[in-house]
């Protein structure tokens, strides 16, 4: 039956609403194979159609499931995006090995210029008075405090602030640090807020 495939597809990716799953390329390759096979019937039928006009219906049929096919796989590769998108302002411009290897290359490559565009329309905000851009991925909420107790989580070396201290993140170390300075490193998994 026309379609299956890739309902199976949406299925698939409905169940990971709130995390990216791996990027199913067989699933995608069958799916784009039917499309061509059914292309390839209506293109036969759509020719014998001169002489036989009852063919007319099961092109439309066959074209009405081309179409529904490549909806839903328009969808699949939207909703992928939107969360790819959710994935650079989370965890910044360096993914975790885990959740870079759920990707395709299309899909990291993609990643990759999001985030220089990211990037550079955030270093050009504040240029006309000055100022030498805005980190828009900082505070993804408001903070309620200033000043917040962290735990290291690894061994992540120096950390500079922007008063000029410097503080040595050590596994297991507890420090209490501007709040703004810290949210970058708890959402790459490297501090954990103490409540």
């Amino acid at each position: 039956m026309f379609g299956e495939k890739v309902i199976e597809l949406l299925k698939e990716a409905d169940r990971n609403r709130e995390t990216i799953d791996q990027f199913n390329d067989e699933k995608i390759r069958q799916i784009i194979e039917e499309m061509h096979v059914l292309f390839k019937m209506n293109m036969d039928d759509a020719n014998a159609t001169t002489e036989n006009k009852s063919l007319w219906t099961t092109v439309q049929v066959r074209h009405s499931a081309l179409e529904r096919n490549k909806r839903c796989l328009l969808a699949y590769l939207y909703n992928r995006m939107d969360k790819i998108k959710t994935l650079r302002w989370e965890f910044g411009s360096v993914l975790p090995p885990d959740v870079r290897e759920l990707l395709s290359d299309t899909e990291y490559d993609w990643f990759s210029k999001y985030s220089t565009n990211l990037a550079q329309y955030m270093r050009s905000l504040g240029e006309d008075i000055g100022y030498s851009g805005i980190d828009l991925t900082e505070n993804l909420r408001p903070p309620k405090w200033l000043y917040i107790e962290v735990l290291c989580l690894t061994d992540y070396g120096k950390l500079e602030l922007e008063d000029g201290d410097v503080v040595m993140l050590k596994k297991n170390s507890r420090h209490f640090l501007p709040t703004s300075e810290c949210q970058t490193l708890i959402r790459q998994g490297v501090l954990k807020q103490i409540v």
